[in-house]
């Protein structure tokens, strides 16, 4: 229920809210129509058609529409059917070098019916020469760089990815930024920002909020290299046929002991064992149903004579057992299995072979990449899903530019789409007790723990069991458990350095055998039928009819 003292605060907060749109509509206008300190700035205000080319290849067949905001006045670019392959492209009236200076590229999406499966990225492409034609884009048409939100199955990152000629070979090579930010979860307008200094700095921007900074040099921030390695492998270097990578052998001046006994058994009868008091030797473990009855379209010819189904014997539950009294069996203290020689160190060890190193042929230095130009911004996507909606694209050469446009474009709208979620979702906790509300900020929660840099190696992990249970609200808890442990496991990995060995512990006499390690896996089957008749027979359970 709704205080009614938080009502007039409510109708306050609202006015002071609608004020704040209409000033910002001014300033949406203002963006979209002086675009003077901008290189390109595309804010869909009009119709796309004859400014923006459609890729005609037939498996392009998704629809582009020119639609609204879902709440909002302002137009964008929207994917307006599931499952289809779209493409179109604008070219650039000047290409935009990225050798000299900072070069900006940002633009929004909002993914209102969510993002599955599909990408929602831009590519920027290289000038026609290189091998393209717009109504012929595709995915195979060359790009400089590729930036932009992409989540399917295990995959969730915000791509940024540049390709460059290596000057030896003349081939062009993709290079992906390594551990890149997750892809926001909900439905609303989020702005991504690539900022390409003159530094060899890339930095990369959700919501004006920096979330990955790497080095285009770097081979610890690029996968592959920028640069690559000075020496590589000999191809055509073999492994002698005398090289021994055996560093222990059996040692060949073994003998096995006189008093080694290999068909000793593993299990004996304990004689010491004796008969629990009071078990009951003439009692079954097993008995027919008394309240079972024959059932009335039983045929005895063609079902054949009817038997009660079994239970559990009721005298045998307050008894130590039932039945016929067997000893038990323990381990053997004589048993030493098969005898094999101890190993020793091997005088012939020469180490892993690896092939020599040679110069590297595609080896190449230089203090900045060598980009080419972008001379078209196209969108070549495949998706699950519609709803996603693309708006004011922009290329700056300074990211003050770029800020302006977030406080001008962007943040109006998301603060807008922020208010109508949390109404959302402040109804939905009312209705359900709180669970939609307190899931929806477990959930924020760990996206951004899953972007913690040193749990990088695991992030596929837990963003799949994150996703499991974003999709299957009633078992929620269940999945944050699990996803609980994951986290729970890497930091004491990390902090202690995997697992401590086992504690020793002493060996006693008992009627139970020792529990199989697992070098024995070999034998589990076995052990475990052992095991059964190691203690006292157990009660069976109800038989199946």
């Amino acid at each position: 229920m709704v205080d009614r003292k938080e009502i007039p605060m409510a109708m306050g907060l609202l006015a002071v809210l609608l004020f704040f749109v209409a000033s910002s509509s001014f300033h949406l206008v203002r963006a979209s129509d002086d675009a003077e300190d901008a290189i390109f700035y595309e804010s869909f205000d009009e119709d796309f058609e004859g400014r923006w080319i459609v890729s005609e290849k037939d498996e392009y067949n998704g629809v582009w529409k020119h639609s609204k905001s879902d709440g909002h006045d302002d137009h964008g670019l929207l994917v307006s059917e599931p499952a289809r392959k779209y493409a179109i492209v604008k070219e650039l009236d000047e290409s935009v070098s990225l050798k000299d200076g900072t070069v900006v590229l940002q633009f929004e999406t909002r993914l209102q019916n969510g993002l599955e499966c599909g990408g929602a990225y831009l590519k920027y492409l290289q000038p026609q020469e290189s091998g393209w034609k717009p109504k012929g884009f595709d995915n195979e048409s060359p790009y400089s760089i590729m930036f932009g939100p992409d989540r399917c199955g295990a995959t969730n990152k915000v791509h940024f990815i540049f390709r460059h000629k290596n000057p030896k070979t003349g081939k062009h090579v993709e290079h992906h930024i390594k551990y890149p930010p997750s892809v926001p979860s909900d439905k609303l307008s989020h702005v991504y920002t690539a900022i390409i200094g003159n530094d060899n700095e890339v930095r990369i921007l959700i919501d004006g909020e920096e979330k990955k900074k790497a080095n285009l040099l770097s081979s610890e921030d690029f996968e592959p290299s920028l640069i690559p390695s000075k020496t590589i492998p000999d191809p055509d270097d073999k492994k002698p046929e005398d090289w021994d990578e055996r560093a222990k052998i059996p040692d060949p001046e073994a003998v096995k002991p006189d008093d080694w006994d290999e068909e000793a058994p593993k299990e004996i009868i304990d004689e010491e064992a004796e008969k629990p008091e009071g078990w009951l030797d003439d009692e079954p473990e097993e008995i027919d149903d008394p309240e079972a009855s024959k059932p009335e379209d039983w045929d005895d010819e063609e079902d054949g004579e009817w038997e009660a189904p079994k239970i559990e014997n009721p005298k045998c539950e307050a008894a130590p057992g039932c039945g016929e009294w067997t000893r038990p069996t323990k381990r053997n203290p004589d048993y030493k299995g098969k005898w094999s020689a101890p190993y020793i160190d091997n005088p012939n060890y020469k180490g892993i072979w690896k092939p020599q190193e040679i110069p590297n042929p595609e080896y190449f230095e230089l203090e900045k990449p060598d980009f080419e130009p972008i001379a078209a911004i196209g969108i070549e996507i495949w998706t699950m899903q519609d709803g996603i909606l693309f708006d004011n694209i922009l290329i700056a050469k300074d990211d003050k530019i770029a800020e302006s446009y977030r406080e001008t474009t962007w943040k109006p709208k998301f603060a807008i789409e922020q208010e109508k979620q949390k109404a959302e979702e402040e109804a939905a906790t009312e209705s359900d007790g709180g669970i939609a509300g307190f899931q929806k900020k477990v959930f924020d929660v760990l996206y951004k723990i899953a972007d913690i840099p040193f749990l990088s190696g695991h992030k596929d992990k837990i963003l799949e069991l994150i996703e499991k249970a974003e999709k299957q609200p009633n078992v929620t808890i269940g999945v944050l458990v699990s996803i609980v442990i994951v986290f729970v496991s890497i930091f004491f990995r990390i902090i202690f350095g995997g697992k401590k060995p086992a504690a020793k512990v002493e060996k006693k006499t008992t009627t139970e055998p020792k529990e199989p390690s697992k070098k024995d896996s070999g034998e589990n089957e076995d052990n475990k039928d052992k095991e059964e008749t190691s203690n006292p027979p157990r009660r069976r359970t109800r038989r199946d009819n």
